[in-house]
């Protein structure tokens, strides 16, 4: 012993990795509604009380590690051709959300919403908002270099391009193929006016 005591913080990084580890392979094992914040706790070796000290619910739990394996794997490339970067983003935002261990976790956070106010609050606030204020900071590049027309709704834009990948997922169905990712963005950049 050299008589130094432990490090709190990085004992709490340390439980806290933990926690969202367990909360995702739990719900990768036993779906989102089978999994609980007791099996949680269990899992990541904490008690309930440490759990609730940092999160007001499991969604909230799967909603942080899902946002931190997103924003690690998913940015917004910018290549100067609208197309190929959104082709890469979209496609890589299907793989990232329909495959264990972030599929489940995020299929049952989409449900969890319609019943809880406040999970519904963070979900916009820390992940939706933020990615489609990315998605939206790229097309602008892309009207300012006439990729795009300039009187392009840039919000429409956003969910025209990104809302069939969340209709297939909300109802499981079979998610996109890159070829099929490629013809929805040929579609829509029609539907805008672009070049």
């Amino acid at each position: 012993m050299n008589g130094v005591p432990p490090n709190p913080a990085r004992r709490s990084e340390r439980s806290r990795q933990a926690i969202l580890a367990a909360a995702l392979d739990l719900c990768t094992e036993k779906g989102y509604a089978r999994t609980t914040v007791e099996a949680i706790a269990a899992r990541a070796g904490v008690s309930k009380k440490t759990i609730y000290r940092w999160w007001p619910s499991k969604g909230a739990i799967l909603l942080e590690a899902i946002n931190n394996a997103v924003v690690m794997t998913t940015p917004f490339p910018d290549t100067g051709d609208l197309a190929a970067d959104l082709c890469t983003q979209m496609h890589a935002v299907v793989k990232l959300l329909t495959n264990p261990p972030l599929g489940p976790a995020y299929a049952g956070i989409l449900t969890e919403i319609q019943y809880d106010d406040e999970l519904c609050r963070a979900v916009q606030e820390e992940f939706i908002n933020p990615r489609v204020e990315a998605a939206k900071i790229r097309l602008r590049r892309a009207r300012e270099q006439g990729e795009l027309p300039p009187d392009a709704d840039l919000d429409l834009a956003v969910e025209l391009f990104y809302g069939p990948l969340y209709y297939r997922h909300t109802l499981r169905r079979p998610p996109y193929t890159r070829e099929r990712i490629v013809t929805l963005i040929a579609h829509v950049m029609r539907s805008l006016g672009a070049a």
